[in-house]
């Protein structure tokens, strides 16, 4: 018998600027789900204290924890930027402001991706991920002092957003943890939020990594999950209603035994699977009822294809 919980949450993408966090939250305590990551938006960096928690406490008048809180969007990839000093400035601030965010929601893991490194500038990407790995640092002392048990990073599937190769990820991973552990009291640990519709294809559309090889690489580091579906190569992002799930190549109950059967390698003994999938495009016309009926059936699959 694995000791390894399986949940299902839901990040929180498709409220953003389309409907209220009420409305995320009633639905989800309809259909048992009582785990949100919160993704982040662009006013999430200047909002007061109060903000957050009163949503805490709208949350958990649903029977909702906000136990992570992680970005949407590439808002916090200024580390990698190197044609102004104030890129790196900026997103160093806005990173320590989303773990006070995080710290006041009650979350246990606050997160981001890296960033992008710009295309043209490739050749900065060592020395951008050997700066950010220098903030991370840092960073966990700070999560640290605010409560926070864990910052996590999410691997990506461009070699311009690292991590992505399973050395990188490996390395950075290793680096952080062995920072953690010559500061066990004075930091948080680290972890990965791993998206398994995330693998690699190269610039002709060659398979070089698929999703379960590069889960395989985070196990050992691996913290929280993004849930959703994809194409085979990983550019379409959609969920799970049963046309959907003939179309994509993430088959959840494969990654449920997989897990289950490498519960030794992983760090946490109860592991939230978040459905990621955006709302609709800012502005336009959609049904509500629609979408509502979207994440309904994919939530329903996953409470019954995911949890153990």
């Amino acid at each position: 018998m694995s000791n390894l919980q399986l949940h299902v949450g839901v990040k929180t993408d498709p409220v953003e600027y389309r409907f209220s966090y009420e409305w995320l939250f009633r639905l989800m305590a309809e259909e048992g789900i009582h785990y949100a990551q919160l993704g982040s938006f662009f006013e999430l960096y200047h909002l007061p204290d109060e903000y957050f928690l009163d949503l805490r406490r709208l949350a958990e008048e649903y029977g909702v924890r906000i136990t992570s809180l992680f970005t949407s969007h590439r808002e916090l990839g200024g580390i990698l930027r190197d044609e102004h000093p104030a890129w790196e400035e900026v997103a160093r601030r806005n990173l320590e402001r989303l773990i006070e965010v995080g710290a006041l929601l009650g979350a246990e893991c606050v997160g981001s991706n890296m960033g992008a490194i710009v295309r043209d500038r490739m050749s900065f990407k060592e020395e951008g991920m050997q700066r950010h790995v220098r903030h991370m640092k840092e960073l966990l002392g700070y999560a640290c002092q605010q409560g926070i048990p864990y910052l996590t990073l999410e691997p990506m599937s461009c070699l311009a957003e690292p991590p992505t190769l399973p050395d990188e990820i490996r390395g950075v991973a290793e680096e952080l943890l062995a920072h953690h552990r010559q500061h066990p009291d004075q930091s948080a640990s680290f972890g990965y939020c791993v998206d398994v519709a995330h693998g690699y294809v190269d610039g002709g559309f060659e398979l070089v990594w698929d999703n379960h090889q590069l889960l395989e690489a985070t196990l050992p580091y691996l913290s929280e999950l993004h849930l959703k579906n994809t194409d085979r190569h990983f550019e379409a992002v959609f969920g799970f209603s049963p046309t959907e799930r003939e179309k994509g190549i993430i088959q959840v109950g494969a990654i449920r035994d997989y897990l289950v059967q490498n519960a030794d390698v992983i760090p946490v003994k109860e592991l939230i699977g978040y459905l990621e999938l955006g709302g609709p495009k800012r502005g336009r016309d959609y049904s509500d009822s629609k979408l509502e009926g979207e994440l309904r059936v994919s939530l329903r699959y996953l409470r019954e294809t995911f949890r153990v």
